[in-house]
């Protein structure tokens, strides 16, 4: 039984009861206080057990919350930790990558003008070779272009050596 219907059942005896004239009392009946005194004796306590209940479940919840609390922020704090930490090893990356592309450019320009100043070397080196030996060529030409114009001229001392009778024959 409910406590506070008792309360009710209570105050409906009270409204039901006589009123004692001239002065404030009533006249209660007995046996229906005495019958609701003792409800109210069995039924407080059990309304007691079940408000103790009531807090000790809620102080229960409310460790439990709080645990669950604690431990969200302790995941969140280190979930903050791990984000600002790869956050730190990503900038460092890409300050690295930075570093490293800069050098490679400034090492690819630097292989670049080695190597265009290679070539230039080495085709000048050619030319040089390709002028003497068009000189050479053009010599050859002049020499060849006068010997037609004047004539084979054979000495002496060339008759002497035997690979140049054997030619002039």
């Amino acid at each position: 039984m409910d406590i506070l219907h008792l309360v009710d059942r209570i105050e409906e005896l009270f409204n039901e009861s006589r009123a004692v004239p001239f002065t404030r009392n009533v006249v209660v009946d007995e046996d229906k206080m005495l019958d609701i005194i003792d409800q109210m004796r069995v039924t407080v306590p059990e309304e007691v057990k079940k408000a103790q209940q009531v807090v000790t479940q809620k102080d229960r919840i409310l460790a439990q919350a709080q645990e669950e609390a604690g431990r969200i922020v302790a995941l969140a704090k280190e979930k903050a930790e791990q984000i600002v930490e790869r956050e730190a090893i990503v900038k460092s990356a890409q300050t690295r990558a930075a570093q490293i592309i800069a050098q490679s450019r400034e090492d690819a320009l630097v292989t670049r003008r080695d190597a265009d100043d290679y070539v230039v070397a080495s085709l000048q080196g050619l030319e040089d070779e390709i002028s003497r030996a068009l000189t050479q060529v053009r010599n050859g030409i002049r020499k060849i272009e006068e010997d037609r114009l004047h004539g084979p001229t054979i000495t002496a001392a060339d008759m002497k050596e035997p690979s140049l009778a054997k030619t002039a024959e």
